[in-house]
């Protein structure tokens, strides 16, 4: 008799158990839910911290590249004569800015067969964004010239320009 109370009892007790256990499955059928909502916006943070975290390196791929292309821009229409600039600079800039430079810049600027343009400096005046902004000066022996040049990375061409007043050391016109 003590033998089956001892089993009746112990019957009660794991019954119990199971029961707890039973109605704590909903409960951790939302820990998971939660716990797989939170893993997958840890790894949609993560990929966000490696695309930020190499930007950088496109962005400088992306410079590096938008340099070598305005510099071949300025020499191109630097030695070239201002009547061929709708063909040859098609694709490298805008129509407006082909325009400019074909009635504004270039009448004001000697560009003869004779000079030839070298291109000494591209720097960079604002590298973050899709507009890349540069500073260039084209040097002949008779002269210096310096622009304002926007370039679009999205577009990949030159988008606009300005010709700069130049002082100082690049200032050859006497």
């Amino acid at each position: 008799m003590r033998n089956s109370r001892l089993m009746v009892f112990t019957s009660l007790v794991l019954a119990g158990i199971l029961l707890t256990q039973f109605n704590q499955i909903p409960n951790l059928d939302k820990q998971l839910v939660q716990a797989k909502a939170d893993l997958k916006q840890t790894k949609l943070s993560h990929k966000k911290s490696e695309t930020i975290v190499s930007s950088p390196q496109s962005q400088q791929d992306n410079v590096s590249d938008s340099t070598k292309i305005v510099t071949a821009f300025v020499k191109t229409f630097s030695n070239q004569p201002t009547s061929g600039y709708p063909g040859i600079l098609k694709g490298l800039a805008s129509q407006k800015v082909i325009n400019e430079l074909s009635q504004t810049f270039a009448p004001s600027v000697n560009f003869s067969d004779k000079d030839h343009y070298d291109v000494p400096i591209v720097a960079i005046k604002n590298a973050w964004g899709s507009d890349l902004e540069y500073l260039v000066i084209a040097k002949s022996d008779a002269q210096s010239v310096a622009y304002t040049i926007t370039y679009d990375t999205n577009e990949k061409q030159v988008i606009a320009m300005s010709r700069l007043a130049l002082k100082g050391a690049f200032d050859n016109e006497k």
